[in-house]
């Protein structure tokens, strides 16, 4: 005799973050009338990666061409002023300057202006004098100027995608088992001993994803390596006009301690990058042993610190010394003080990092039977949300 299933939904979401609710959002309106549940452990949405960066809508000017992050960020960039000026959410488009201010800087700015062309990136090639037309009180030897960059208020978006993606959520709602059948479906229990069941699991856990991917019988060959990001505030905000970054480091996804006036007139200074010793570990003072532990056993990690100590070392010394931190803003803006920069809520980077050390540099997203994996989702991805969440929509419902 075949045993009938009642199934709670269609499609069962971890993660009410932006990708978890912009997935929502994209499969109620691809396939009108899919049922989505969407589980999120805390209390309300985009209370981690989301509702913790530096707000920017990013050009895409960074990522490798033809890489899911160059084609998503670019895309995404001009989707989400669009959605932000559809529903009324405070947004702005800024532009941003990115500063070169050493001279071995300048081969990779200058990189970055035709990385930025492939990716059909507008860049503006600025002197040392011509800096001043955007931030008079910035300094530099040379910059570049990207006009589609912006900024906007991601947890206003994150609750605009909840309530118009018509999906049932479930805040409060930590998942502590997954019981995937191949040719039955998902089961979940939550921490409250609720079962929700759904023909496919979408997983965008985000600093759990690993977790969750490892719970439904999918090993995903990689670890999330938790690193976190802290911010201050400038007391003196008119010191900056807009948004001003270094150049980056291309053998590392972070962007440096960079200048973001927010769409509150605010401006924040950060993030650096250190690793943080729970996967929420928003200070110092947050360590989780087991998660830890976690961390500690994968063999990426441990290759991490041996390629790049020396780059680990001044990050942490930028942690631990309010004076090292503030020596390296000055480099962009020689004005700032230590009595300038106020302490602001801190970041964690979900970073994917590979069993061979490699940090993962791209999106990744993989599936198993019945399930669809978000497994490496940093920055840009709130820029991207959207884009993304229709390929993993793309995903689930080719599942169903």
């Amino acid at each position: 005799m075949r045993v009938r299933i009642t199934y709670d939904c269609d499609v069962l979401v971890i993660g009410g973050g932006i990708v978890g609710l912009s997935t929502a959002y994209a499969i109620t309106r691809a396939a009108p009338g899919t049922r989505v549940t969407v589980l999120e452990k805390e209390p309300g949405p985009a209370r981690h990666q989301t509702g913790r960066n530096s707000g920017v809508i990013h050009s895409g000017i960074y990522y490798r061409p033809g890489s899911l992050k160059a084609r998503y960020a670019v895309r995404g960039a001009a989707e989400m002023v669009k959605f932000c000026a559809e529903y009324g959410i405070p947004h702005a488009v800024t532009g941003k300057l990115i500063v070169a201010t050493d001279r071995a800087e300048l081969p990779r700015l200058h990189a970055l202006v035709q990385r930025g062309r492939e990716n059909g990136i507008p860049v503006r090639e600025l002197g040392a004098s011509q800096i001043a037309e955007y931030e008079p009180e910035v300094r530099g030897l040379a910059a570049i100027h990207v006009g589609t960059t912006g900024i906007c208020d991601f947890v206003a978006v994150a609750r605009q995608l909840a309530h118009g993606s018509g999906a049932e959520i479930r805040y409060g709602t930590r998942v502590v088992r997954v019981d995937r059948r191949p040719e039955r479906g998902v089961a979940v229990l939550t921490a409250a001993g609720d079962v929700v069941r759904g023909r496919v699991l979408v997983n965008c856990a985000g600093l759990q994803c690993d977790d969750i991917a490892r719970l439904s019988g999918d090993d995903p060959d990689m670890r999330i390596v938790p690193f976190r990001g802290e911010y201050y505030e400038l007391a003196r905000p008119e010191l900056v006009r807009g948004l001003v970054y270094p150049v980056p480091d291309p053998a590392f996804p972070f962007l440096g301690v960079h200048l973001t006036r927010g769409i509150d007139g605010g401006v924040h200074v950060g993030p650096n990058a250190v690793p943080a010793l729970a996967r929420e570990g928003y200070g110092w003072g947050t360590v989780r042993p087991r998660e830890l532990g976690t961390t500690l056993a994968w063999p990426g990690s441990w290759q991490i610190a041996r390629r790049h100590w020396r780059y680990g070392a001044g990050e942490l010394r930028r942690s631990l010394s309010k004076r090292a931190f503030t020596e390296a803003v000055g480099r962009l803006l020689p004005g700032v003080s230590e009595s300038d920069l106020v302490p602001t809520a801190a970041g964690v980077r979900a970073q994917a990092v590979l069993r061979d050390g490699t940090l993962v540099d791209d999106f990744l997203i993989r599936e198993g039977p019945r399930t669809v994996h978000v497994l490496n989702a940093p920055s840009p991805a709130a820029t991207a949300s959207l884009p993304i969440g229709r390929e993993v929509a793309r995903r689930a419902l080719s599942a169903l």
